[in-house]
């Protein structure tokens, strides 16, 4: 059985940092990508960043610039790297693992909230 846990949500202030990571646990069969979501009250889940296998990126137009994706493939662990954070950017964020055999994973989801 493979969970994803994840840490590092919380709150802060306009313009601060968070670090989030999602480890995965049990085995896992060859992660093709790995991947942040968010999701804010009233919305639908949008995807926020993206990493391949490969080191490829991409993020969504909202977060360039200020977020940073990054992979540690030998603890199976994925990384976003939070800047300049806005208030419209709390929201739950979730990771996500995509394996060669059609495997998705979800984690729990971890608070972000971004207030004075």
């Amino acid at each position: 059985q493979v969970q994803l846990v994840e840490s590092g949500g919380g709150l802060v202030q306009p313009g601060g940092s968070l670090r989030l990571s999602c480890a995965a646990s049990g085995s896992i069969f060859s992660i093709i990508t790995m991947g942040w979501y968010r999701q804010a009250p009233g919305k639908q889940r949008e995807l926020v960043a993206i990493i391949t296998k490969g080191d490829s990126t991409n993020y969504d137009d909202s977060v360039k610039g200020r977020f940073t994706i990054s992979r540690d493939n030998a603890k199976n662990t994925v990384y976003l790297q939070m800047n300049s954070l806005k208030p419209e950017d709390t929201a739950v964020y979730y990771c996500n693992f995509r394996t060669f055999n059609g495997g998705v994973h979800w984690g729990q989801g971890t608070q972000v909230t971004v207030s004075s």
